[in-house]
């Protein structure tokens, strides 16, 4: 039995797809890892379980986990989770409740202090709640050697790009936060808590107090006005019917949990306008349509129906049940929505089920510029021809809640017309900004010491690779332009500032589809927003799925933090194990994460037999890409549980095979053998349930002995692995 208190290894606990896969992966890895001195214990990230511990005193695994990355001895590999948006939250509360859990619903407008209180620790819970603890690291993300030429090999389904799609990007470009933005380098006499003020006709408001400023941070202030938003959305409208095609908004209101949800909410009112207007009763909106139209009338209904018919088509999420993009705001995540859109040749799904061109609405223009210079070089160039594409790799400034994705707690919407500032613990005005009622302000910060890391593994990687090497920086926005100054003295010192480019992201995008479209590679150096979009928008391109990618956070205490790739699709994955007992989930993420994190162990802990487990981890991938045993999407192919088993047996392979520890070959040489006289009915076995439905005993908070019974049906498997 693994050492739950202090494992070698920490296998999180997290959500929907990739957690019913781990019901199935897990025992097979602490199985193999034993004979190793390995252990492999789990720490329950979950939704569900960050809930309980907020409101019901359960054990807080966020939190010890939180304390354990600052450790250099730390090895964790960090399965996609939830980042929940205020439906999921509200389904999850449910859900727990109607499983017996005693803990108080969502007090949306609390009146009471104990509300309050509810009501913030609930928030807490809410968008990138997971990330900015454990990431106390920079990200390393790059395709597998593996992955890649399998890619190559074997091109995945790309739509074709025509030179006359009427596919585009529509971006604020100014009044946004972007344009707003101003940005500057705390000094040490401005360092120690600041505070954050609106200033208005009836006096002064302290937003927030203590907000942490070390000397050397880069922290910025920026705000969104919401007029000018409105006008840009109204404007999106008008031009999407135009042109007669779909309409769609991409943002990230997990993530962004304070900021994007209010955008998303003026994007609802407005393609809506008339409806609220007939109906003044109507709120809700920055939950979306599912929230404003729960329960609504029949009149309410009809009056919505005929608003939809006069407007431009909308985007769907799911044209069979109506479903559409402003149904639910975590529904379109942009690093997950605009790639696939990309990648089917500008073509989104529209309500008639068909695909056809769209309009993406990003209206902050800092990273829009992305995605639009993406499909103008694809409309000019056409689609990327996987079979000979070079790739990007990524180096992320991410670490301690750096830039933008930090900001959450420093957000707010303006109370009235005036002034909002911040001011350094010393009286200096750091950012002040004129405001109306509504506009959106935040700040955010980059300190000094993950700064410095992130440049550092910028140079080793360069060095390690020769690649063409792009520092993502835009001279023209204050935030970079404030980066730019730290980056280029560190560069210079190292004597290395002729290895590396600047360019704004807009440059960097064509630079990088030149340079892989010849078959060449670079490497992507960017904040923490971008590496969140590149990492999905290249990855999509070059293997079909950002989900196979190496992530790697190297922990700056020393330790090292193993992600397993985007959960974007999980839950249609939930969806048909439920309904058909069909797991399409690929754990090739996992299995990357995995052998690197038997090759950290290995080098940390000079642990030998780790290393030959790592190695042979890697051989197993490799058969499992080579000879096709990744999951197929319908019900009667095979399906995680079997991709699971062929790695199982790939791995026992290549441990009885190789030279380097007689002992483990000895111990898995059995183990192998039996797996493979035991194929047939294994396969048997974990097919047996195909088409029927699955009972998980819940969607946020599953049934242990039930998930178990799903996703280890094999009673052959479970024997031989033990």
């Amino acid at each position: 039995m693994a050492d739950q208190t202090n494992p070698d290894i920490v296998y999180t606990t997290v959500d929907e797809a990739p957690e019913l896969a781990s019901a199935s992966l897990l025992p097979i890895i602490q199985a193999f890892a034993a004979p190793a001195g390995v252990s492999v214990g789990k720490k329950d990230i979950s939704l569900a379980a960050r809930i309980l511990a907020a409101v019901a005193g359960a054990p807080d695994h966020l939190a010890e986990l939180g304390g354990l990355v600052k450790t250099p001895t730390a090895n964790v590999i960090k399965l996609p989770n939830i980042s929940a948006s205020q439906p999921q939250l509200d389904a999850a509360i449910a859900e727990l409740q109607s499983q017996g859990h005693d803990i108080p619903a969502y007090p949306a407008n609390p009146t009471t202090p104990e509300e309050e209180r509810i009501k913030a620790a609930y928030d807490a819970v809410k968008g990138s709640a997971v990330n900015p603890v454990l990431r106390e690291g920079n990200s390393d993300r790059r395709a597998a050697q593996a992955v890649k030429n399998y890619a190559r090999a074997n091109p995945h389904r790309m739509g074709e790009w025509t030179a006359d799609s009427k596919t585009t990007v529509m971006t604020m470009g100014a009044r946004d936060f972007c344009s707003n933005e101003t940005s500057t380098t705390i000094t040490a006499a401005q360092a120690g808590p600041a505070r954050i003020e609106f200033v208005g006709a009836d006096g002064t408001t302290v937003l927030k107090e203590g907000v942490p400023l070390d000397a050397g941070t880069v922290c910025d202030a920026t705000f969104m006005s919401v007029a000018a938003l409105r006008d840009f959305l109204a404007e999106t409208i008008s031009a999407t019917k135009e042109a007669g095609v779909l309409w769609s908004i991409h943002l990230k209101a997990t993530m962004m949990k304070v900021s994007d949800p209010i955008i998303f909410g003026h994007a609802v009112e407005v393609f809506f306008a008339e409806l609220f207007e007939k109906h003044p009763e109507l709120t809700g909106a920055r939950g979306g349509l599912g929230t404003v139209l729960n329960g609504a009338s029949d009149a309410v209904l009809a009056d919505y129906q005929a608003v939809l018919d006069k407007q431009p088509p909308m985007y769907m999420v799911n044209s069979d049940t109506g479903l559409t993009n402003l149904h639910v705001p975590s529904d379109v995540i942009i690093d997950a929505s605009l790639p696939a859109i990309i990648r089917a040749g500008g073509k989104g799904w529209g309500p008639d089920g068909n695909e056809a061109d769209t309009v993406c609405v990003i209206p902050d223009s800092s990273y829009a510029p992305v995605y639009a210079e993406t499909i103008e070089f694809f409309k000019k160039h056409g689609k990327l021809d996987v079979t000979t594409a070079g790739t990007v790799q990524n180096l992320g400034l991410m670490a301690q809640k750096a830039e933008e994705y930090g900001s959450h707690p420093t957000t707010f919407e303006a109370p009235a017309d005036g002034t909002i500032r911040m001011i350094a613990a010393n009286g200096d005005v750091l950012h002040s900004h004129e405001v109306e009622k509504g506009d959106i302000w935040r700040s955010c910060t980059a300190k000094k010491a993950p700064i410095e890391d992130w440049v550092k593994l910028a140079i080793e990687r360069q060095k390690l690779t020769g690649y063409r090497a792009i520092f993502w920086l835009n001279a023209d926005r204050a935030h970079d332009a404030e980066l730019i100054k730290h980056v280029t003295p560190i560069l210079e010192a190292a004597g290395v500032a002729d290895k590396f480019e600047i360019m704004s992201p807009a440059e960097a995008t064509v630079a990088s589809l030149e340079t892989i479209t010849k078959g060449e590679n670079t490497i992507a150096i960017t904040g923490n927003v971008l590496r969140d979009y590149l990492t999905d928008l290249f990855p999509i391109l070059e293997l079909g799925t950002s989900a196979k990618m190496l992530s790697i956070v190297k922990l700056m205490q020393g330790g090292g933090l193993f992600e397993t790739g985007a959960g974007g699709s999980a839950p249609k994955h939930v969806q048909q194990l439920q309904a058909e007992n069909h797991l399409r989930w690929d754990s090739l993420g996992e299995f990357c994460a995995l052998g690197e994190s038997f090759k950290f162990l290995a080098q940390s802990r000079d642990n030998a037999k780790a290393g030959v487990l790592g190695d042979a981890v890697e051989a197993a991938t490799q058969k499992v890409l080579e000879f096709d045993r990744s999951p197929g999407r319908k019900v009667g192919q095979p399906d995680n549980r079997a991709s699971h088993y062929w790695f199982a047996r790939y791995w026992a392979e290549a441990l009885a095979a190789q030279d380097k520890d007689a002992e483990i070959a000895a111990h898995f040489a059995p183990i192998a053998a039996k797996l493979a006289e035991n194929e047939e009915t294994i396969l048997a076995e974990l097919a047996a349930g195909a088409g029927t439905p699955a009972d998980t005993g819940g969607y946020y908070h599953n049934d242990p002995a039930k998930v178990a019974a799903v996703m280890r049906p094999s009673p052959t498997l479970n024997a031989i692995i033990g």
